[in-house]
């Protein structure tokens, strides 16, 4: 959580109130993410098993161009901000816990 709010620029309201956290759901712009706590879980390393990478989590947002500009020198870039054949822009990052996070606009 506090990853995604140093980082990304996401709010959150998680609970309880006070840690230990069970699960948070965390804001930005129109975006929202729920984040559920589970203790002693090791994400697989997956991304290099199907060409073109495996994400986690596809996110989509109006404003990705400026997400972009805000986040890119906070956070691990896996693929720089780029338009897709389909027409999306998008970038994608690692969260500290190995996930990855595609952050889409359609154009």
């Amino acid at each position: 959580m506090n990853w995604y709010q140093t980082k990304l620029g996401f709010w959150s309201d998680p609970f309880p109130e006070h840690e230990p956290y069970v699960f948070a759901i965390l804001f930005r712009d129109n975006i929202e993410i729920m984040l559920q706590q589970v203790v002693d879980y090791e994400k697989p390393d997956i991304y290099g098993t199907r060409s073109g990478g495996v994400w986690d989590a596809y996110i989509r947002s109006s404003e990705v161009k400026e997400l972009y500009e805000a986040v890119k020198d906070e956070v691990t870039i896996i693929q720089s901000l780029r338009q897709q054949p389909y027409g999306a822009w998008e970038f994608e990052v690692k969260d500290p816990n190995g996930y990855l996070l595609v952050f889409s606009q359609m154009e």
